[in-house]
C-alpha cells in the first residue's frame, strides 16, 4: 500500500459516523461480575453471607452477590455484602457504593444510576489463638 493509499484509507476511517460503526452491548452478568471485583477494592467489605444449617458466615474470602441490569447506557447494582467490624455500616456502604459508581463508569463507559447496597453481615475480626471453652 503506498502512502496516499494510506491517507486515503486513514481518512475513510475516521469521517465513518459512530452510528454506522455499530454498536457494542454488554451483558448484565459482564457488568455484575465487574462489580463484584471492583466493591472487593473498598476498605472494610467482605463477601455476602452465606448460610448453611441455618449458621450465617461472611468473609473477605467470600464474594459479594450483585445483580445488575443494563437498560440502554444505564446500569443499576443490586450488592449483597458483609461490612468488617468495628467500621460504620452506612460509611462503609457509600464508600462501596461511590467506588462502585467510578469503576464501572471507568471499565465500560456506562453510566451507574442507581446502586443498592444490602449489608448481611457484620465481619468479625480475625482472632490470633484459640478459645478455652
Amino acid at each position: 500500500m503506498t502512502a496516499a493509499e494510506a491517507a486515503v484509507r486513514e481518512t475513510a476511517l475516521t469521517t465513518v459516523d459512530a452510528a454506522e460503526r455499530g454498536a457494542l452491548t454488554i451483558e448484565d452478568s459482564v457488568v455484575a461480575a465487574i462489580a463484584a471485583r471492583a466493591v472487593r477494592e473498598t476498605d472494610d467489605v467482605g463477601g455476602a453471607a452465606g448460610r448453611v444449617l441455618g449458621i450465617g458466615s461472611a468473609g473477605p474470602q467470600r464474594p459479594a452477590k450483585v445483580t445488575a441490569r443494563v437498560d440502554g447506557g444505564q446500569v443499576t447494582l443490586d450488592v449483597r455484602l458483609s461490612v468488617a467490624y468495628p467500621a460504620s455500616v452506612s460509611r462503609t456502604s457509600e464508600r462501596a457504593r461511590d467506588h462502585l459508581t467510578e469503576r464501572i463508569g471507568e471499565l465500560t463507559g456506562l453510566t451507574v444510576s442507581k446502586v443498592d447496597i444490602t449489608v448481611g453481615a457484620l465481619q468479625r475480626a480475625v482472632e490470633n489463638g484459640r478459645r478455652v471453652r
